[in-house]
């Protein structure tokens, strides 16, 4: 599959579309949010917790680098990482030990793309802009066998 564009006119609509794809996440799961400051990779994050039905204000952990989320009705732990202040320090994300996280919650990491996709060969890059007009543009770039989940999701219309 290749990319897929989708349109969210309102933060609502990207609540909607972070809690579909939330509902498809499960222990294992690498989820990667790039796109410029303002474009709501936060707003995104807190959507993907909301489907998964975690526990805990999901904000971002800038300054905290990583935030775990109880496993709620999903079953499934959050990880949520903000990889900004790494500055593509390879080092200090091997600190994070994230890929331990990994067997037993999914992971979201804001600012990650360049970094983190070496954590699983199976991944997902939302890709977030924000047109003048105030409209997100999401773009779904699958790795592996994502291709095949996001084709039979409702995320694909």
């Amino acid at each position: 599959m290749a990319q897929l564009s989708v349109e969210l006119p309102t933060p609502e609509d990207a609540m909607r579309f972070g809690r579909e794809l939330g509902q498809l996440l499960g222990a294992g799961d690498l989820v990667l949010l790039a796109g410029p400051l303002g474009a709501g990779k936060t707003t995104m994050a807190r959507g993907i917790a909301a489907g998964m039905g975690v526990s805990g204000r999901v904000s971002s952990p800038t300054f905290v680098l990583a935030r775990a989320h109880p496993a709620g009705e999903s079953g499934v732990a959050l990880v949520h990482a903000d990889a900004y202040r790494l500055g593509g320090d390879l080092a200090q994300l091997d600190d994070l030990d994230l890929d331990t996280e990994l067997e037993r919650a999914a992971l979201v990491v804001e600012w990650g793309e360049g970094m983190a996709e070496r954590l699983a060969e199976d991944h997902l890059v939302v890709r977030l802009d924000r047109r003048p007009d105030d409209v997100r543009v999401v773009t779904l770039e699958p790795h592996g066998a994502w291709a095949a989940r996001v084709a039979g999701s409702r995320l694909a219309g």
